[in-house]
């Protein structure tokens, strides 16, 4: 497996860039646009006690558990391309080779991604988005922001769920039916993680006494973390759990 990954890295390796300093991690919240935000985690929460939440139900009852981890393996194969876009653009070119042989091996052996052989050969998906990508240029995190549909988000990151869509090359070597396939992998895939989550979510959205407060704070904290890699902000980690809508149920 090493000889993929080598090769991989070879050829990304010449596209080779000097990223800037990474922003520094920030403490507090920035929340300028509260009351804007509160409207739109009222739609976000009748979103998801109407819709998501019934659907993820029944996926999870219906759906047996090797379908949906194959839907999962799939949905993640067809996202690596913009994946290693950014890996490339942070100059972290080792994990820019692992993800490019992830995809190959996985999309070739693994029947477009389905199954994932890559695993065993010790090439695990390393993730990564734009809005990493801008925090390892040096821009700065931005205000807080809950964006209608799309879920909570900062400045930083709004900007970056926008540039990850518009660089993803996947649709643009896809037929129609194959766009709309994905899609609706994708739609699957986050039906699934609403289902697996579903105590952690719905213990911050129905059981808070303020449930705006307690997903901005999830939000903040597990992204901080994530970004400063897996440091804790003081050393305290007591309030810190992982990323409830990290699966961006909305997503295209």
């Amino acid at each position: 497996m090493d000889f993929i990954r080598a090769a991989a890295f070879s050829v990304l390796a010449s596209a080779g860039l000097s990223a800037c300093g990474p922003a520094d991690i920030e403490y507090g919240t920035s929340d300028p646009l509260e009351d804007v935000n509160r409207v739109s985690h009222g739609f976000n929460k009748g979103f998801d006690s109407v819709l998501l939440r019934p659907a993820a139900t029944v996926y999870g009852t219906v759906v047996p558990e090797p379908v949906m981890r194959g839907i999962d393996n799939f949905a993640s194969n067809a996202s690596l391309p913009v994946t290693v876009v950014n890996n490339v653009l942070q100059a972290n070119l080792e994990d820019a080779a692992n993800n490019a042989a992830r995809f190959l091996v996985n999309t070739t052996f693994g029947l477009a991604g389905f199954l994932d052989p890559a695993v065993s050969m010790d090439l695990p998906e390393r993730d990564t988005d734009f809005g990493e990508t801008l925090h390892v240029w040096g821009f700065a995190e931005g205000a807080y922001v809950e964006l209608p549909v799309l879920g909570p988000s900062t400045g930083r990151d709004t900007v970056g769920t926008v540039a990850d869509f518009l660089m993803n090359p996947v649709p643009n070597v896809l037929t129609r039916e194959g766009r709309r396939f994905v899609t609706g992998a994708n739609w699957a895939s986050r039906i699934g993680t609403r289902h697996r989550f579903r105590d952690t979510i719905d213990s911050i959205l129905y059981d808070s006494t303020d449930s705006y407060e307690q997903l901005r704070l999830n939000y903040l904290d597990s992204r901080r973390y994530a970004l400063g890699g897996g440091d804790a902000l003081d050393g305290d980690t007591s309030g810190w759990l992982d990323d409830p809508y990290d699966f961006d149920p909305y997503e295209e």
